[in-house]
């Protein structure tokens, strides 16, 4: 499939999705990069191929009228419901390889397709819930500095050595690790292997790795543990039950993940709205209120404010 192709079966489930509302043909036609400049032949022909080839690869796209007093007025759209998938359950190597392409997929984005169809359903009066892209999009949190650095180390089977800031710690300390692996897990990175300086196993997650990642020794200079299981090895860290509450500003339409857990929503000013967010892990918190970037702004309390001013700083430093 060309790259063309794609781009516009991507833009078509993009223009369905989004859209509370069916969606006419002739409006499809208007929105989807792609349609344009056909002929009325040649784009009911594309059109019909396209639909038939995405049902093809399993996404529901559903037919029916818009107005209940004329049904001769139809259109399409794919119910968010019925398109998302189940949880799925992978291998520990399936997993890993999943998520690096989730990291490539962000590092992408979805940024030029989305802008294109939305903005023109806008534009043309049709109501759209962007919330509902996260459907088709895997989220893998910000851009970690340390991945590439740790990745090469990984598939080098070379020791790192690299600054963590712990979990509730206001200094950070050195680290010297035998990286075993990579894991994606809940949209946090984690580098799984052997800390030389406690010797014993440990994970790091990503976001608290700050600073350079430099190597010690040579290449080559350990293997991992026959049977060593990273998936089960992150499993041990399910975040434990909320117990404490920020209160962080987002800008209107923006912060969706964060809107979804917020115990509470109120108008703040002009564009944005103040967000009352239960959490367990002051860090873990910090971590996803940056990924937003300029969309998110803490309020209070003071140890998450920190954990953000702490994750932009040391990405503006990379």
């Amino acid at each position: 499939m060309s790259a063309r192709k794609s781009e516009r079966l991507l833009n078509v489930v993009i223009c369905l999705l989004v859209a509370r509302t069916y969606v006419t043909k002739e409006r499809i036609r208007e929105v989807v990069e792609g349609y344009a400049g056909q002929t009325d032949d040649a784009f009911e022909k594309m059109f019909e191929r396209d639909k038939d080839e995405l049902r093809d690869l399993g996404i529901p796209i559903e037919m029916g009228t818009i107005d209940k007093f004329f049904s001769d007025d139809v259109g399409y759209r794919i119910r968010r419901d019925v398109f998302e998938l189940p949880e799925v359950h992978l291998e520990p190597d399936e997993a890993a390889v999943l998520g690096v392409a989730a990291r490539v997929w962000q590092h992408a984005g979805l940024s030029e397709a989305t802008t294109s169809a939305v903005l023109k359903l806008k534009a043309a009066g049709i109501q759209t819930d962007q919330s509902a892209l996260s459907a088709i999009e895997p989220h893998v949190g910000a851009s970690e500095p340390a991945f590439d650095p740790l990745w090469a180390a990984v598939v080098a089977r070379q020791a790192v050595r690299f600054q963590h800031l712990r979990s509730g710690a206001s200094e950070p300390t050195t680290r010297t690790l035998e990286p075993w692996g990579i894991v994606s897990w809940h949209g946090r990175w984690y580098v799984v292997g052997r800390d030389r300086d406690r010797e014993a196993t440990r994970m790091f997650r990503m976001s608290r790795i700050g600073g350079d990642v430099k190597t010690v020794g040579e290449p080559g200079a350990f293997t991992v543990p026959e049977g060593t299981d990273l998936r089960s090895l992150v499993t041990e860290l399910a975040p434990p039950r909320p117990t404490s509450e920020a209160k962080v500003r987002a800008r209107t339409g923006s912060c969706v993940s964060l809107r979804r857990r917020a115990n509470a929503i109120e108008p703040y000013e002009e564009g944005w709205d103040l967000l009352h967010v239960p959490y367990a892990d002051s860090s873990v918190l910090a971590e996803e209120i940056a990924s937003y970037g300029p969309d998110a702004v803490v309020e209070g309390p003071g140890d998450v404010l920190d954990g953000v001013l702490w994750r932009l700083r040391t990405v503006a430093g990379a």
